[in-house]
């Protein structure tokens, strides 16, 4: 193998990666987009039904400290660490505790919904965020192909 072998190959390798970074960054941003509109479909569909908002409280890291936000909307799970805001925003509840936390209060920045809950997560439970938001709409009875009410959007 030349030097000038050695320098094609290095290059080959750059662009492949670069390619595979690039693939990647895309299927992300495509996820986020729908589970963007997923989200928007579900204020809208709360909101019109007259789904009650709850005023949201975040956890300490360490699962012990509840602590006030400013946010109102919906908790997503049943742990009430991830939650949709009446601004069709996505949250998740969990945050440094602490005595100002305590005293002030908290403020979580909402973060991109994924499409499937829990992915990558050690206990292996996961689930879609499709049909998270289509039970806590319909109570877990209402499917997204309902014909009396609009669907949540396909992806």
């Amino acid at each position: 193998m030349t030097e000038q072998d050695g320098r094609e190959w290095r290059e080959r390798q750059r662009q492949a990666v670069r390619a595979h970074a690039d693939a990647d960054a895309r299927r992300r941003a495509a996820e986020q987009a729908e589970a963007a509109e997923l989200v928007a479909w579900f204020v809208a569909e709360a909101t019109r039904r007259g789904l009650p908002t709850t005023r949201l409280m975040a956890r300490g890291y360490d699962g012990r400290g509840r602590y006030r936000t400013r946010l109102t909307g919906w908790y997503v799970d049943r742990a009430g660490t991830r939650a949709v805001d009446v601004a069709g925003r996505f949250h998740l509840l969990t945050v440094q505790g602490g005595l100002r936390a305590r005293l002030f209060g908290v403020d979580p920045q909402p973060s991109p919904a994924p499409l499937v809950v829990g992915a990558g997560g050690r206990d292996g439970e996961s689930i879609p965020l499709r049909t998270l938001l289509t039970r806590l709409l319909g109570g877990g009875t209402d499917g997204p192909r309902s014909t009396t009410r609009p669907a949540a959007p396909r992806g």
